[in-house]
């Protein structure tokens, strides 16, 4: 008998593995600790199998119990997994380096993000800025995908039908809030340009610059981002950090094509 194709094998569901793993990544999302029905309501979960897997990933250190309160938090047993995962990252060991030349020549705290899951990015690479700045990023660090320059580019590049931005559109906070229809006018001038600025929608007297990296069939899966203070920040000034920041997706692009021959 023929052996089937890695096209033709159905791929089976595990209802425990998901329901786990979308459980880690709500507890990931929450400020405080959070409790088992309010968990189970958020997810669509029988109260009775949410605790279940919470006690399981509980055992492997993945979540943390406050038996005083009786709620849950994401565990630091998630830690040495992400830790490991970002230095595998070849993506990241060869942008890191030049994510330090650039903030150096700029005096911007410059980071990579990559899309973690249909509605996150998430920052897998970072150099921080000499100057004062009050925007905390960490590796690790989540943004709601639609949020600010890398938001822009994601609907420039990944998305076709307007009307399926605006329900994610609805849920963003910002700063100073665009109107929706604004918004797409920036969308369609960032897939014009090549590059996306937000300056201080997002965060006020915060200047945001990114290009977008492509995977193979044309989708932004990355993102190079350089931040800085928008009064340091003039046109010009933009304009030479986004040629600066296509010119180093560009060279990362050709570093990793030379690696893999």
């Amino acid at each position: 008998m023929a052996a089937k194709s890695a096209e033709t094998t159905t791929k089976r569901q595990v209802p425990a593995v998901t329901r786990a793993i979308a459980i880690l990544r709500f507890l990931a999302r929450s400020d405080e600790p959070v409790g088992v029905n309010p968990i189970a309501r958020e997810l669509e979960l029988v109260p009775s199998t949410c605790l279940h897997i919470l006690r399981v990933l509980q055992d492997e250190g993945l979540v943390d119990f406050d038996s005083n309160t009786k709620r849950y938090s994401i565990g630091i047993g998630i830690l040495p997994l992400a830790r490991s995962a970002l230095q595998k990252n070849t993506f990241s060991v060869l942008v890191q380096p030049l994510l330090s030349g650039l903030s150096e020549k700029f005096g911007v705290t410059s980071i990579a993000t990559q899309v973690a899951e249909p509605s996150q990015m998430v920052v897998i690479a970072l150099s921080q800025s000499t100057l004062p700045f009050r925007l905390q990023v960490d590796l690790g660090s989540r943004f709601p995908i639609l949020i600010s320059a890398t938001g822009r580019l994601f609907a420039a590049f990944n998305v076709t039908d307007p009307e399926e931005l605006r329900s994610g559109f609805d849920k963003l906070v910002w700063d100073h809030p665009p109107s929706f229809e604004d918004w797409l006018t920036e969308v369609e001038a960032t897939r014009a340009r090549g590059y996306a600025v937000d300056r201080g929608t997002y965060i006020s007297g915060v200047t945001v610059v990114a290009a977008p990296v492509f995977n193979a069939a044309g989708q932004m899966i990355r993102s190079l981002v350089a931040i800085g203070i928008s009064e340091r920040m003039d046109d010009k000034q933009v304009a030479s950090l986004a040629k600066s920041l296509l010119k180093l997706r560009d060279k990362i692009e050709a570093m990793q094509i030379e690696t893999r021959s």
